[in-house]
């Protein structure tokens, strides 16, 4: 095998690419990338054409996906975050904000602020 081949690995049940040996293993790697695996030379064979074609099948739709896939939209981080009015806990998170700012504790008056954003976005979504 050289550095690049395509081989089928019969236990993990994938078509990878040929990385080199490590040791009594071999490393290999998911076709289109990503992280590298180990496996023993006895699992390998030669990946069919039919095999080949079906792993590059997927990158490409793999790819494409991700090309369409619509993008999470952006949190407004510019301020904090407000309160909902008649929320128990966004009053209580938002008063240990308030009392953080009189003891000029940014790193709790940070962290209520993040407490309040994941609560904001849990419960309130």
């Amino acid at each position: 095998m050289e550095c690049g081949d395509l081989v089928y690995d019969q236990v993990a049940r994938v078509v990878g690419e040929f990385r080199g040996p490590a040791g009594p293993y071999v490393m290999l790697r998911p076709v289109g990338g990503g992280r590298e695996w180990q496996a023993h030379p006895d699992d390998l064979r030669p990946a069919t054409p039919s095999e080949r074609l079906s792993a590059g099948v997927r990158v490409a739709n793999g790819r494409a996906a991700r090309a369409l896939a619509p993008h999470a939209p952006v949190p407004d981080l510019s301020g904090p975050p407000a309160p909902v009015p008649h929320c128990l806990e966004c009053a209580l998170l938002a008063e240990q904000r308030r009392a953080a700012r009189v003891r000029f504790d940014g790193s709790a008056e940070s962290d209520a602020n993040v407490l309040l954003r994941r609560h904001l976005d849990g419960d309130h979504a």
